[in-house]
């Protein structure tokens, strides 16, 4: 869940005591866990993206598939690795990495491996990238612009400016 710190104290025997703000109904969750032990991770927020932008990636993917005679996976997954951000490179022994490369593909058809040779004998680099169901709004707006860039290059009618600055301004009120 979204929340705020807001308060760090100490009680007399020397435990902490932190205090959380947040817009969202705990009531259930603080009557099912209050007085038990609990694990608590706490990171940075990431906004969701809108399911209206992950729709709109697709009616852009839809059109340049048909466009270019490809499939709307093999556009998706071209868009994916134009993407700064959303990759890594791992170096794996070579007999761990066709195990680890379908582990890591079944994730779904953004999830993508590229080998890489490595200096290390014995060993493959291989990029990994993420799909865009992991995507935070800036992951998912840089998509959605590289697509609506290679929808302008075909002549392919893309969502008009003020819809679009709409949309993204969605994002920003997560």
């Amino acid at each position: 869940m979204k929340a705020q710190l807001i308060d760090l104290v100490f009680s007399r025997d020397g435990k902490r005591i932190v205090t959380f703000q947040t817009d969202e109904s705990i009531e259930d969750v603080f009557d099912e866990f209050h007085g038990r032990d609990v694990e608590v991770q706490i990171k940075d927020y990431k906004r969701k993206r809108s399911l209206d932008a992950n729709g709109y990636a697709w009616v852009l993917i839809g059109k340049l598939a048909a466009r270019l005679g490809l499939t709307k996976t093999e556009v998706y997954q071209s868009a994916i690795r134009e993407i700064g951000g959303v990759s890594d490179v791992i170096c794996l022994q070579d007999k761990a990495k066709e195990a680890f490369i379908r582990s890591w593909e079944s994730n779904g058809i953004g999830w993508q491996c590229e080998e890489m040779p490595s200096k290390l004998e014995g060993c493959t680099n291989i990029v990994v990238y993420y799909g865009s169901s992991s995507y935070d709004s800036r992951q998912m707006s840089s998509l959605i612009d590289g697509l609506i860039e290679e929808c302008r290059q075909y002549g392919i009618e893309t969502m008009p400016e003020d819809r679009l600055n709409a949309l993204l301004n969605e994002w920003e009120e997560r």
